[in-house]
């Protein structure tokens, strides 16, 4: 079960599940955009990343945020922004039946799944 989650109009993301699909790779996307990041879900993806992991701070979103914000950022408030404003979620977060890999790397999700 692979379940791919992100936002589907993201440049990386279309690249991502391009990849997916030249390599007959099956999947179920989550997108944010319908269906939300809520905060248990975001809770339970620090099982494996960390959340500073999981933010992303080089989109414009993250941007648009004070600087006050950015300055004084914890886990609480990242995973509350990231609930509330899910383009905060560095994409793609690919779970290989449990097994997360945050952000597109070719050779690596082909090592993750077994592709040669």
């Amino acid at each position: 079960m692979i379940t791919v989650y992100g936002i589907k109009n993201c440049d990386t993301m279309k690249r991502a599940l391009k990849w997916l699909d030249e390599n007959g790779i099956s999947y179920d996307l989550h997108d944010y955009k319908k269906s939300g990041a809520p905060a248990t879900l975001i809770k339970s993806w620090e099982k494996q990343l960390d959340w500073t992991e999981l933010l992303n701070r080089r989109g414009t979103t993250w941007r648009k945020i004070s600087t006050d914000v950015q300055a004084t950022i914890t886990r609480e408030k990242a995973i509350q922004l990231m609930s509330d404003q899910p383009s905060l979620i560095k994409r793609p977060i690919l779970d290989i039946s449990g097994k997360l890999l945050c952000g597109f790397d070719p050779e690596i999700w082909a090592k993750a799944l077994q592709i040669q």
